[in-house]
This record gives C-alpha cells, sequence and structure tokens, in this order.
C-alpha cells in the first residue's frame, strides 16, 4: 500500500491531515514535525490504518516458531 499524507486547507484556517498507508501508532512520528509547524492540534481521530497490527514476522521465523505435536 502507499503511504499518503493528504492536506486540506479550509477557508478559516484549519488544516486537516489526513494519512494512509501507514500501519500502527508510527504515523504520529511521521507527522509530529509537520503538526508542530502548523499550530495546535484540535482533534485526532485514529483510522483502522492506525489500529492495524505491524507484522515484522519473515516466513523463516514463524517456521521457527511452529513446533508439532509428538502425539
Amino acid at each position: 500500500m502507499m503511504e499518503t499524507l493528504e492536506f486540506i486547507i479550509h477557508p478559516d484556517g484549519r488544516v486537516e491531515e489526513k494519512v494512509t498507508g501507514i500501519r500502527g501508532n508510527s504515523c504520529a512520528e511521521v507527522t509530529k514535525k509537520i503538526e508542530e509547524q502548523l499550530g495546535c492540534v484540535l482533534r485526532q481521530e485514529k483510522t483502522s490504518d492506525y489500529f492495524a497490527q505491524v507484522s515484522n514476522l519473515t516466513e523463516s521465523s514463524v517456521a521457527a516458531q511452529t513446533t508439532h505435536s509428538e502425539w
């Protein structure tokens, strides 16, 4: 999935930011510096990407964790 940051600047000066394609809470790290420059964050809504599990398992690590029953 492609990682994107979308900004909508409203006529009243509010900036709406939408992050897609970044799983877990690492999106907060990606946007932190930008938000500091924009000003006060009034509200945040977490998307399904935020709550998605980040998987660092490789095929070999899964195979190493798999055990077989001797029954």
